[in-house]
């Protein structure tokens, strides 16, 4: 299994390699003084890449990808790629004189790929432009995908194509195409990612951004991811019309990139706007700022009804998409409101967005399959059809459905117990765990909007970067590789 997906890790690792030279050229073109952090981690990781593709070439061919090829290449992308993308940040706080841990430049590698967008770095308003760009540009190429992009433009990894793409792909239904092929889908899926993402770029710069903010920014935004280039994230800029510019891409970044590939396609806008998952994430969080909104009113928090308005959807929205920016404090508001952001984190993204958690398609499955319980109960011998959409949801993914949330439910509380081994407060391990999980970014408490995870010890954000990649991975395929099954052919 091993020999045949390191030819197609190759491939992978030299693509990936690739990307540092854009961040490197930005540093020689701005002399930004950071040009040197980019050339050895690119170098490396293209020296790896070729010794992992030099069989293949020996050989003429880059064997096909099974199923469980696909789970193992991976689980193995997701926690390799960080250890080369940290590279940068390891060299430029040693040439600074104040160098930090890898646990550290690990973590702030792994949040980014994995679209999570919390940090252990303070400063950032002082960081090169280019460092920078890094970390925001991680977000933008995890938040579809790295093996769906490497699907998308490498024809030597078709061969393994679905394989890849169901490992990778997020939500219940991992088995719908887009279209025939595998590699078109997965460009399909790249070409509407890139056109919203050019429109939202667009928009923070005529909305008032400094262009090189405003390419930042439509990263961490279309992602999901919510790293910024300020200490203060969103709320360094003070504007309204900025707000309101991300809470519109954050909505749209919620829904399902696959759901807009089929609009765009058959020209039908309103296939949006009928899909009950899509309703159902935009209803949620909503309502939910609506309710935050009426709390912060009422409460005399904010007196003007607008910017409360304005207010409580921007940073709901934000934390409940995964997104996690942030323009003030909410952690000072009555408790119901930071907790209640960070549990929507779990549900309010659709399937086949940028986001992560359970995912609205998981929860609609839930709430249908214990109505159906209920209706059973009452009339054992009725024929009841779970359904999403008209589209009939086999038993099987139901059972997978269930299955899921128990190794959710199971794998927060293990690692909110890990962190409390440490004597770190329960409020602030769960709501860290809960976090990472869901790719959400800030906690409670030292870990919230007005702070972050710099003042948590190496062991505690290694526990954290693992909580980010099984968020990422939906806990089910790594962990499958620590099962007997797995490895016996």
């Amino acid at each position: 299994m091993i020999r045949r997906i390191i030819p197609t890790f190759g491939i992978i690792l030299i693509t990936f390699g690739l990307a540092f030279l854009i961040p490197e050229l930005l540093s020689l073109l701005g002399n930004d003084g950071a040009s040197n952090d980019f050339l050895m981690p690119f170098a490396l990781t293209i020296s790896l890449g070729a010794l992992c593709v030099a069989p293949a070439v020996v050989n003429k061919k880059v064997p096909d990808l099974r199923p469980r090829d696909g789970i193992l290449l991976v689980s193995l992308c997701w926690t390799v790629l960080p250890a080369l993308a940290c590279l940068p940040f390891l060299i430029y706080y040693q040439d600074l004189g104040k160098p930090i841990s890898f646990a550290f430049a690990y973590f702030e590698a792994v949040s980014g790929l994995t679209t999570t967008g919390a940090t252990v770095l303070v400063g950032l308003d002082d960081l090169p432009y280019s460092i920078n760009f890094w970390r925001c540009f991680l977000q933008w190429i995890g938040g579809m995908g790295i093996l769906v992009l490497a699907v998308a433009i490498l024809p030597l990894v078709s061969a393994g194509a679905g394989s890849l793409f169901r490992a990778e792909s997020t939500g219940p239904l991992k088995e719908s195409k887009l279209t025939p092929r595998i590699a078109e889908t997965a460009k399909g899926l790249w070409a509407v990612y890139s056109l919203i993402s050019l429109t939202c770029v667009l928009a923070y710069g005529f909305g008032g951004m400094t262009w090189g903010d405003a390419w930042l920014h439509m990263f961490t935004t279309m992602s999901l991811g919510g790293l910024s280039s300020h200490d203060a994230s969103f709320g360094f800029f003070q504007s309204p019309t900025l707000e309101w510019i991300a809470i519109f891409y954050m909505l749209i970044a919620s829904g399902s990139f696959a759901l807009y590939f089929v609009a765009f396609h058959k020209r039908r806008p309103s296939l949006i706007f009928k899909d009950p998952e899509w309703r159902g994430s935009f209803a949620l969080l909503v309502g939910a700022s609506l309710l935050i909104f009426c709390l912060i009113f009422l409460n005399g928090i904010i007196d003007d009804p607008f910017d409360a308005l304005r207010t409580a959807l921007f940073n709901t929205i934000s934390i409940g998409s995964t997104t996690g920016y942030a323009t003030t404090d909410y952690n000072q508001w009555p408790v119901f409101a930071p907790v209640l952001m960070l549990l929507l984190s779990g549900v309010a993204t659709s399937a086949g967005s940028t986001g992560a958690g359970i995912k609205m398609a998981r929860l609609i499955i839930l709430v249908k399959q214990t109505r159906r319980e209920i209706m059973r109960m009452l009339h054992p011998h009725i024929v009841d059809t779970l359904t999403i959409g008209g589209a009939p949801v086999p038993n099987g993914t139901v059972f997978s459905v269930m299955a899921f949330m128990l190794v959710y439910g199971g794998t927060i509380l293990a690692l909110t117990f890990v962190l409390l081994l440490t004597n770190m407060p329960l409020d602030t391990a769960f709501s860290a765990i809960v976090a990472t999980v869901n790719n959400a970014g800030p906690g409670l408490n030292e870990i919230g909007p007005a702070g972050n995870y710099s003042g948590l010890t190496d062991f505690q954000v290694s526990v954290c970067a693992l909580a980010m990649i099984l968020g990422r991975l939906e806990m089910m395929s790594f962990i499958a590789l620590f099962t007997f099954e797995f490895w016996r052919e």
